[in-house]
């Protein structure tokens, strides 16, 4: 056999030994949920990368063969490592990182994007097969290929965030429909302050400490932060990932520089955090960090008293947990009222004009669309969550972060993360 027709096998191989292989070992090493959770993934990526692999076979010249068997061969092998180091997932170095998870998880992202779009352009396939026409179908392998440069240049979308200073104003009315509003938005730099002195908030949302957020660089991020004054600084929840609840410190690590204002800071838990509450109850203790479970704290800042009402994450029943929990802290006189809500779906749940300005994240500003080129759209904003951005309904507002990290889907596709100081005008009544 040549060497061209060996290395073609190396992919398919791999693909099934992973298929099979780690799904196995995640039940026997580490149980059942895991072992659900790889198999589905790998389920939904590998079948489209393996059509891709073997049609850029099918019409390249034999010289570039053998880099697309490597690299197929590579993205694969680094997948199956990184799906199996979750069986014993920790915090990993720089080089395991860069060389392991980052072109692992590229690839199944890569894959996962694939498999609708060849599904999309498959009627057009079977019609250019059916007639013939060979040249048509060349150029259409490589259009069906998109997903694999997509994928490529949405690394550099997942590990970047570019400075922003967000301006916008509170109101006493609004639309009677919840509504995106438009904000100011200036990138790249600290602008000149606005005439009058805003509220200067902070938002750190779903850190996702893990293969693409490392302790140092949200720690430099943060320190960024700090250095810009906030007067608050909004904690909403979702910090780990399945690397980072398995190295316990990390968290208290990343967020050091929060340490010296510590006064000015609060947190809330998101969904993820209920998988290591001991994790992020350690972290923010350490720091000095006020942590709300359906609690208020309030803070006099230099515009104004701030009440700041802490939601704790709920999966269902928001009217009902929103409603009781609003009652039990109500409005104090003279104070913005600021509530914590890690899911942005809750703010169709509040009450009436209850909250002056709601802080989420959650959805990691929809993590899929089309942010990157200016433009509002993402996969979820035809859906009931919020994606990012603020909105309105009547005198309450809702900020979405689109969030420092991510997990789950693993990489922002035209979506990046947020890096911003939030300056919002208001005057206490």
């Amino acid at each position: 056999m040549s060497q061209e027709g060996a290395l073609g096998w190396l992919f398919p191989t791999l693909a099934v030994v992973v298929w099979i292989g780690v799904p196995s070992y995640a039940a026997i090493a580490r149980g059942r949920f895991y072992a659900i959770f790889s198999a589905v993934l790998l389920t939904f990526a590998l079948p489209a990368a393996l059509i891709l692999h073997a049609r850029l076979r099918g019409i390249l010249p034999e010289l570039l063969t053998t880099p697309i068997d490597v690299a197929f061969a590579y993205s694969m092998a680094a997948a199956g490592l990184q799906f199996a180091h979750l069986v014993r997932a920790r915090m990993r170095t720089s080089l395991f990182r860069w060389a392991v998870s980052v072109p692992g998880q590229t690839f199944i992202a890569a894959g996962m994007l694939a498999g609708p779009w060849l599904l999309v352009l498959l009627p057009f396939r079977l019609v250019f097969d059916a007639l013939g026409w060979s040249t048509i179908l060349v150029a259409w392998t490589l259009l069906e290929s998109l997903p694999l440069a997509v994928a490529l240049a949405s690394i550099l979308t997942s590990v970047s965030a570019r400075p922003e200073t967000v301006r916008f104003e509170l109101s006493d009315h609004g639309p009677e429909q919840m509504r995106r509003v438009p904000v100011e938005r200036i990138r790249g730099g600290v602008p000149a302050p606005p005439a009058e002195r805003p509220l200067r908030i902070v938002q750190l949302t779903d850190t996702h400490l893990g293969p693409w957020q490392s302790v140092s660089r949200l720690q430099r991020r943060v320190a960024d932060l700090v250095g810009r004054e906030p007067d608050l600084v909004a904690l909403t929840g979702d910090f780990l990932t399945m690397e980072s609840m398995g190295s316990p410190g990390c968290l208290e690590q990343a967020l050091a520089p929060l340490r010296p204002i510590a006064d000015r800071c609060v947190a809330i838990f998101g969904n993820h955090d209920h998988e290591a509450p001991d994790h992020v109850v350690a972290a923010m203790a350490d720091l000095g960090i006020r942590l709300l479970v359906d609690d208020e704290a309030t803070f006099e800042t230099p515009v104004g008293p701030v009440q700041v009402v802490g939601a704790d994450f709920v999966g269902r029943g928001h009217r009902e947990h929103l409603g009781d929990l609003l009652a039990r802290h109500p409005r104090r006189a003279g104070h913005l009222r600021l509530l914590l809500l890690h899911d942005p779906v809750g703010f169709h749940a509040l009450p009436e004009d209850d909250v002056d300005l709601v802080l989420s994240g959650h959805t990691h500003g929809g993590q899929v669309g089309l942010v990157s080129l200016g433009l509002d759209w993402t996969v979820l904003s035809r859906s009931r969550w919020p994606d990012q951005g603020l909105f309105a309904r009547g005198a309450s507002r809702l900020y979405v972060h689109r969030g420092t990290g991510f997990y789950g889907f693993p990489l922002r596709v035209g979506v990046p993360p947020e890096h911003s100081v939030l300056e919002i005008a208001w005057r206490p009544a």
